[in-house]
């Protein structure tokens, strides 16, 4: 049984949807989402095998769902937009499929051939690297300007709270709606999103380079290619860390 989180802010477009998987034998629909927050929680929360994702959603976008639920899961994914296919072209390459609203039922139909095709290929699918690098081709775009930058945390420390100063912080990981800070001689977790943090954080001390990292760039002594056209960094204490070849500009030269 393919399990199947429909996700779309129209009312009428989820229902299309419904109506073509509720005829399917083999598709049972585990959620429903009506913006980009709630479907990031029903892809953590559902774990589904297929999501039709609608890209333009209140909350947030139908990528930036998929990657605030990157960490705690990855399904196939159909993308359902009304863009036009030259602003299709940037992520067609990376996604199972996409339909392009009104969706005709040739279409619908071939994505979901693909769909089974490929989770039934277990262990070989392609899909969670190719969303994956989707995900990372994104980070070219450096982070919005603010007014207000975050300049201290409060962790919690048993029954009080610390204040830690975002220049202690040495490297942050991505924990699904927490952030794990890393300083010198602790780890603390906040609760924030990884993309609310991003916008928050000075841009000239911290820079994202990887879907799930971000360093302190003036730590950073070493990035050392990998055989997969990525890259490892390095920091001043020997710590490797991951990134990707989406986020190289914020720390390398333009080739």
């Amino acid at each position: 049984m393919i399990r199947v989180l429909i996700a779309d802010d129209e009312p009428l477009a989820r229902e299309g949807l419904r109506l073509r998987l509720e005829r399917e034998a083999d598709v049972s629909i585990v959620a429903e989402a009506a913006s980009g927050t709630e479907a990031a929680e029903a892809i953590r929360r559902e774990q589904p095998d297929l999501a039709f994702l609608d890209v333009q959603m209140p909350g947030c976008d139908g990528f930036e769902a998929l990657e605030r639920a990157s960490q705690a899961h990855l399904p196939e994914v159909v993308f359902v937009t009304a863009f036009d296919r030259h602003a299709i072209r940037a992520f067609e390459v990376h996604a199972l499929d996409y339909l392009l609203k009104p969706v005709q039922d040739a279409r619908f139909a071939e994505a979901l051939r693909r769909a089974r095709a490929e989770l039934a290929r277990g262990g070989e699918r392609e899909s969670p690297a190719r969303l994956g690098a989707l995900l990372d081709s994104r980070g070219d775009s450096a982070p919005a300007p603010s007014a207000s930058r975050l300049r201290r945390f409060a962790v919690r420390d048993r029954d009080r709270f610390l204040l830690v100063p975002a220049h202690d912080v040495r490297w942050i990981r991505s924990a699904g709606n927490y952030a794990e800070l890393h300083l010198a001689d602790s780890t603390h977790l906040v609760r924030i999103t990884f993309v609310d943090l991003e916008r928050q954080l000075d841009p000239e001390l911290f820079a994202r380079v990887h879907r799930t990292v971000i360093v302190r760039q003036d730590l950073v002594r070493e990035v050392v290619p990998t055989p997969h056209g990525d890259f490892e960094i390095v920091l001043d204490q020997g710590e490797p860390l991951p990134m990707s070849r989406g986020y190289r500009g914020r720390l390398l030269p333009a080739k």
